[in-house]
């Protein structure tokens, strides 16, 4: 290894410039775990990201991922070989070891390699590197012994303690533990058919499967630009789950639907490709940017409007609405493991109160006769179940009306008593799971 010298002639250290991806990766993760940061914009953000070459940009956000999904288990297979933790003041040492972990027993990557490696790091980074000799010991004994204590970890110690026990209230501890080790894995790729007639055609072409919504599930992660029909718009991607509130909702060719707080966009591609005239509003113009593209790239045509959805009037009432409402996205734990971090048990209160003035909004723009459709992301409660409770107990006019088994195929012990969906992911773990969501169809009553 080459050595740099300080401008002081200080101690040398050892060039990490090899090591960027590795770097950029404990980088993002101290951001994730310390501030509640987005991962993939912590990593995207750090100076030395667009540098990397597109191999090297996923190896180290694929080390970031494998360190924030299985902290837990990562920290259980490091204290079997310590003698005692590391201080408090240790912290970044501390996820050097948990990345290291994570490149041995989720990536499976060659041990000698990592495990020099993250010593590297250690070495060069003056927060770090007294505790070089240790890493180098713990990392090595990990590689030969630690895969029992991983695999033994209760995955529920991967989540934060207030998610942890929010689920294990909410859904008793054995499906919060089924729940907490399906995010604990990779997830598959989902594809969204503009012409849902072609989803068995293209599954056989792209050797991927057809799930029971329509969606094309491909096992592997890909680069959505090199995958058959992404230049002709056929496609966009799409978890399985999030395509349930359209497909519940239901729109008609030129009825006047609305996708309120659309963005990315996913749902508005949806509603567009049924022939509804369609509007996508949301609040954020920057996030807006996606919607466009997609609308570009596969010529469906929407109203888009950059607007508060509690405040957005259109020009006479809609035959349908759909509101995506902003949530905890604990239901996303599986793409985004970086979601259970960014929020704490206080934020769900906040949110909630933010979903019920956009539920009220959204009812009062659509027509006697028309439906709303109401969902979020996310897993807990008070964001969905206690929600519509709270709704229709302010509006008693208001009729919740049932999801039937035949709208939602291969999830029919999805829809609870009072007929909403609530998905979960540990559904579907035979081919890949779902992402986790609550949606309830609301009826404004005709007279």
């Amino acid at each position: 290894m080459s050595k740099t010298t300080k401008p002081d002639g200080g101690k040398t250290k050892p060039d990490t410039r090899n090591l960027g991806p590795r770097a950029i990766a404990l980088d993002a993760v101290m951001g994730v775990f310390t501030k509640g940061a987005p991962m993939d914009h912590a990593l995207a953000s750090h100076p030395d990201h667009k540098r990397l070459e597109p191999r090297d940009r996923a190896f180290a956000r694929a080390i970031a991922a494998a360190a924030v999904r299985r902290k837990g288990a990562l920290e259980a297979a490091l204290n079997a070989f310590l003698d005692k933790p590391l201080p408090d003041s240790a912290l970044r040492a501390h996820l050097v070891l948990v990345c290291g972990a994570g490149e041995l027993m989720v990536l499976n990557n060659a041990p000698h390699a990592v495990v020099d490696a993250w010593v590297t790091v250690m070495r060069a980074d003056a927060e770090c590197e007294r505790f070089a000799g240790l890493a180098n010991a713990v990392l090595r004994r990990i590689s030969e012994r630690g895969r029992g204590a991983f695999e033994a970890a209760d995955p529920l110690h991967d989540l934060p303690d207030w998610l942890s026990d929010a689920w294990s209230k909410a859904y008793g501890v054995k499906t919060a533990r089924a729940m907490a080790r399906a995010r604990s894995v990779h997830p598959p790729l989902d594809l969204t058919l503009k012409v849902p007639g072609e989803a068995e055609a293209l599954a056989d072409e792209l050797e991927g499967i057809c799930l029971p919504n329509g969606t094309v599930r491909l096992s592997e992660t890909r680069d959505p630009t090199g995958i058959p029909g992404f230049e002709e718009g056929r496609w966009w991607i799409q978890d399985a789950a999030a395509t349930l509130p359209v497909r519940i909702l239901a729109p008609q060719p030129g009825e006047r639907i609305a996708d309120l707080c659309a963005a990315p966009g996913g749902k508005t591609l949806q509603i567009a490709a049924s022939g509804a005239q369609t509007f996508a509003v949301d609040r954020a113009p920057k996030r807006l940017k996606a919607l466009y593209d997609n609308l570009e790239r596969t010529r469906l045509s929407a109203t888009v409007e950059a607007a508060d959805a509690a405040q957005w009037q259109p020009d006479e009432p809609l035959d349908g609405a759909l509101l995506d409402a902003p949530c905890s996205a604990t239901g996303t734990l599986r793409r985004r493991p970086d979601a259970a971090w960014a929020k704490t048990q206080a934020d769900i209160a906040s949110l909630a109160s933010v979903q019920a003035s956009l539920l009220t909004a959204a009812y009062k723009l659509i027509r006697p006769g028309g439906r709303l459709v109401y969902c979020t992301c996310s897993l807990e409660p008070q964001e969905g179940e206690k929600q519509i409770a709270g709704f229709l107990k302010r509006n008693p006019e208001a009729r919740l009306d049932p999801i039937r088994p035949e709208e939602v195929p291969g999830l029919e012990d999805a829809i609870d008593a009072e007929g909403a969906l609530r998905t979960r992911p540990d559904m579907w773990r035979e081919v890949g799971g779902i992402d986790g969501f609550y949606i309830a169809r609301l009826v404004r009553p005709a007279g």
